[in-house]
């Protein structure tokens, strides 16, 4: 295999949960790199919730990559199976939806997802269009491909069906018509998130009944943790980003993960090389990279991506510019001081933060002297006993103990 190819497939497969038929996969990205054949990957999105969030654009970061390597991308808009409501993990049935707002919505998609993906090499579908003409006939036919004991078999139905919780048949049918937009689109791979597995594979099974000639691979990307790094990145549990936040916002959640969390990130969202996040990874680890610097790096990636260059220096700027002032290093001396009260100036000095009492008054008179992070101006303060944290100038730190 050559180095091309190696090299596409070690990006493709990172992060990613699973991959079922990676043989294909192989060969479809060495026939692209050999002969220049295109291919298409399919992607179901759902009318509903045109408003994304980093969770999401997993899927769309490795669409773009997929991209580079030869992929066409159906972007599938589901307005005919938005309509009936899709059951996956909902344990009731879904309202539907209107043909209006499934339009409106699919233009809001368009102007979120083209930040990522290329256009030239995408096609939005909907699949109104094959399944509206698919006919009563056709759909009777499309339920002899599948058993109800197999149906039954997806989790959420079995979970509904033992509670006794309705199901309709209508529902029997989503993943059915999703299967066969991968018979009517005759795409060569579909991608989807894990908790997408069951009708994922029916796309596989429905184009193997229909002989189309081919069997799509799958590939499964994981649902990424949110900003708390233990729950999937959701609107309702609030530990989200959203695409459109303010470029200031982004930047600032983002560095309010924790160093654990940003690696996963990397790996999930950055377009950088698993070679050159490796190197990151050992600077981080050998000390010549602060995990802030990364941290910052991967914020002002992500802010660029959505709203450009400029917007992204700006928001680094005003953050260093808040948090600059607010910075107390961890490791600062305590020292304890045994009379209380005790004049400031003194204080200063005893705890060697300053070489006299005349310096003290005089940097007090001149702003550069905070007591727990607020400015001291009265140069005649006494400190009653207590916990302070003492600065002098930017740099100089001291936590004082008054007893």
């Amino acid at each position: 295999m050559n180095h091309h190819v190696e090299n596409a497939l070690n990006e493709i497969k990172r992060g990613i949960s699973e991959i079922i038929d990676e043989e294909r996969v192989v060969s479809l990205v060495k026939n692209y790199f050999e002969k220049g054949e295109r291919f298409l990957v399919k992607v179901g999105f759902d009318p509903t919730a045109p408003d994304l969030h980093l969770g999401h654009t997993v899927l769309l970061q490795k669409m773009a990559l997929l991209q580079k390597f030869g992929a066409t991308i159906q972007f599938l808009i589901g307005d005919f199976t938005g309509m009936i409501g899709d059951p996956t993990g909902k344990n009731e049935t879904r309202k539907k939806l209107t043909r209006e707002v499934v339009l409106a919505n699919a233009q809001t998609y368009k102007e979120q997802v083209f930040k990522i993906l290329d256009p030239e090499k995408t096609n939005v579908m909907f699949n109104s269009k094959w399944i509206e003409a698919l006919g009563s006939a056709g759909l009777v036919e499309l339920t002899t491909t599948f058993n109800v004991a197999r149906m039954l078999e997806r989790e959420d139905f079995e979970k509904r069906y033992k509670s006794q919780a309705p199901i309709s048949i209508s529902e029997f049918l989503y993943p059915l018509l999703q299967g066969y937009d991968s018979v009517a689109m005759k795409c060569d791979i579909e991608m989807g998130g894990t908790d997408q597995k069951f009708n994922l594979l029916m796309g596989r099974h429905l184009q193997r009944a229909y002989n189309i000639g081919k069997e799509q691979a799958v590939i499964m990307m994981p649902l990424l943790e949110g900003l708390d790094g233990v729950n999937k990145m959701s609107k309702s549990l609030g530990n989200y980003i959203g695409v459109t936040d303010e470029p200031s916002d982004m930047f600032g959640k983002m560095l309010s993960i924790s160093d654990t969390l940003m690696w996963r990130y990397y790996e999930l969202l950055s377009t950088k090389t698993l070679e050159e996040i490796a190197q990151l990874k050992a600077g981080v680890l050998d000390g010549s990279v602060h995990p802030k610097h990364a941290k910052e790096a991967l914020a002002q990636e992500i802010v660029t991506r959505y709203h450009g260059r400029d917007a992204a220096q700006a928001a680094l700027e005003s953050f260093n510019r808040v948090h600059a002032q607010h910075e107390i290093p961890e490791d600062i001396e305590t020292f304890t001081c045994n009379e209380s009260p005790i004049w400031i100036a003194k204080a200063l000095v005893d705890c060697g933060l300053e070489t006299s009492t005349s310096q003290a008054r005089r940097d007090i008179k001149q702003g550069a002297i905070k007591l727990d992070q607020v400015r001291v101006e009265d140069e005649q303060l006494q400190l009653a006993s207590g916990e302070y944290v003492v600065q002098v100038g930017k740099r100089k730190f001291v936590k004082l103990k008054v007893q």
